[in-house]
């Protein structure tokens, strides 16, 4: 990393929900923070569910996307090394993002040092010891078979099965008492996932995706776990200046209520 240049973190955008016109709205805003970030960014991490379905097919990919996949390319081809890992609604990347955007891809957790500082980074879909029926279907998702016989429905059929899938989850889950606020510590899963880490190795920081909340938790005095939130409700982020991270929001003029109202998910 250069000296004096920021990291970037940030998650769970879900591209593709509710639907094209929508999606087009945080994608703009999206490449809008990505166009202010450009002039300071040593590398950005991008850690999972960037899209709300992606499969790579052998001779297409989902249309869409131009104004982010460009805006990467960007990124990367002045020099700016950008990591994109896979999250449990875009597992299926075999090669397209890495050859067309240069993205440095990560399918596991990633552990880095800078400046003296350790980092446990993953998106964070079935760390931890509890949800084992979602551990059972992310395990079915990542077999090589099942990705073959997915592969053999036709793409109009395969995405639009997936994004009616994904739509009706976002409007089941939004409709629970506290799905998309932080539920204390011991209600955390991925929180208790960091504790059981430090007790084998120490990590300055613990940043995920995944739970679509911000937060920002002291495990100790040398140790934090943070969430990175989301690009639906919260438009939030991370950024490491060299000595500290710091969770920010982007701000958009968007209320959580009004993005509640108008993608249909208020209780």
């Amino acid at each position: 990393m250069t000296q004096k240049k920021n990291i970037y973190f940030a998650s769970d955008l879900h591209l593709g929900f509710p639907d094209p016109e929508e999606s087009l709205i945080r994608e703009k805003i999206f490449v809008r923070w990505l166009d202010e970030i450009k002039q300071d960014a040593g590398e950005l991490y991008l850690l999972g569910d960037i899209f709300d379905f992606w499969f790579e097919y052998k001779r297409a990919v989902p249309r869409g996307y131009t104004r982010l996949l460009g805006k990467i390319a960007e990124f990367t081809d002045s020099g700016i090394p950008v990591h994109f890992f896979t999250g449990n609604h875009d597992i299926w990347v075999f090669g397209y993002l890495e050859k067309e955007v240069g993205v440095i891809l990560h399918k596991e957790p990633y552990i880095m040092e800078y400046n003296g500082k350790k980092f446990y980074l993953a998106h964070g879909d079935g760390l931890g010891p509890y949800d084992t029926g979602f551990k059972f279907i992310r395990k079915i998702f990542h077999s090589p078979f099942f990705q073959w016989l997915f592969a053999r429905i036709h793409p109009n059929a395969g995405i639009g099965i997936a994004h009616y899938w994904s739509l009706k989850s976002r409007r089941r889950k939004a409709r629970r008492t506290g799905e998309y606020e932080f539920r204390g510590e011991d209600g955390e899963w991925l929180i208790t996932f960091s504790k059981d880490l430090l007790k084998k190795e120490h990590y300055d920081y613990m940043i995920f995706g995944h739970r679509h909340v911000p937060i920002d938790f002291k495990l100790s005095e040398k140790s934090r776990h943070i969430n990175l939130g989301d690009w639906i409700f919260n438009f939030s982020y991370a950024v490491f200046n060299g000595e500290d991270v710091e969770l920010k929001k982007y701000e958009t003029g968007m209320s959580r209520e009004d993005i509640l109202s108008k993608y249909r998910l208020k209780r």
